[in-house]
């Protein structure tokens, strides 16, 4: 599934792939914005560590969990 993080006051945003169930992600991104931890911490598919300070978050998109078909669609 793919996560788009926007950070404030950066053009850019952060884009990865993860393993993890939509419903596991949305659960880290509410409890980091509840103020349980400070700050929120994915992975990504190939076991890179992202953690952003919740004070940072501008917003995060859950993708969903559908696997992308590859070649033509009749």
């Amino acid at each position: 599934m793919d996560i788009r993080i926007g950070i404030f006051n950066t053009p850019r945003e952060i884009s990865f792939e993860t393993n993890q169930p939509a419903t596991e992600v949305e659960e880290t991104v509410a409890a980091a914005l509840a103020g349980q931890t400070g700050y929120l911490k994915l992975t990504d598919s190939k076991g890179s560590l992202f953690i952003v300070p919740t004070s940072a978050l501008a917003y995060v998109e859950i993708g969903t969990e559908e696997s992308r078909r590859v070649g033509f669609v009749a």
